[in-house]
């Protein structure tokens, strides 16, 4: 085995196909003292939920990951990123600008959308939806899975082991609190880069 052992990738999976992205991946994350646990679930389509976010730095190992693991992935950005010199950076990741001073924009439809004419899509989330700590999730990750009838996937970034931790699946059921729930059991023991105030 590898001094940097990755999980198996199904044939489902969304992949890029990046050799060099493969070795700039691996060579962050290392670098850094990361690793990758858990089982990458071998869908064709999923909303994955990425958490906690608290730093800059969650995107950056964020990205490392997806680079290791070779996969083929969309996101949704802060459409001031996409302006300027980080724009093709942020495009060529997979990045899709939303502007959050208009809410109902319509993202739920377009996304739905998306899902429904592509044959492969994973769409990467932050349920925060910010890096400041938040009380309570958005439900948009939820809305957008139960509106294209795809399962979502948790991920977790774990600053405390090191980990890029892939945990449970499910398909989004009428009881949107008790999927959350399922979900903040699992990132409960995930250490945010920079944890709450008191934590």
């Amino acid at each position: 085995m590898s001094a940097f052992a990755l999980p198996e990738i199904g044939p489902a999976v969304p992949r890029r196909g990046w050799a060099a992205g493969r070795a700039l991946g691996r060579a962050v994350l290392g670098a850094a003292g990361w690793r990758v646990a858990g089982a990458v679930p071998d869908v064709a389509k999923a909303v994955i939920i990425v958490a906690p976010h608290s730093s800059n730095w969650d995107f950056v190992i964020g990205a490392a990951g997806m680079l290791a693991l070779d996969l083929e992935l969309c996101f949704l950005g802060k459409h001031t990123l996409f302006e300027g010199p980080l724009a093709p950076l942020m495009r060529g990741l997979g990045g899709i600008p939303v502007d959050r001073g208009r809410p109902g924009s319509g993202i739920v439809a377009e996304m739905a959308a998306r899902f429904a004419a592509a044959d492969r899509l994973l769409l990467a989330l932050s349920p925060e939806g910010t890096r400041r700590a938040v009380g309570r999730w958005k439900t948009g990750f939820h809305t957008i899975a139960a509106a294209a009838e795809v399962p979502i996937a948790a991920v977790a970034l774990d600053w405390g082991a090191r980990q890029i931790r892939f945990g449970p699946v499910l398909r989004p059921s009428a009881d949107a609190e008790q999927d959350m729930g399922v979900f903040l059991e699992f990132f409960g023991s995930a250490t945010a880069r920079r944890p709450p105030a008191g934590v």
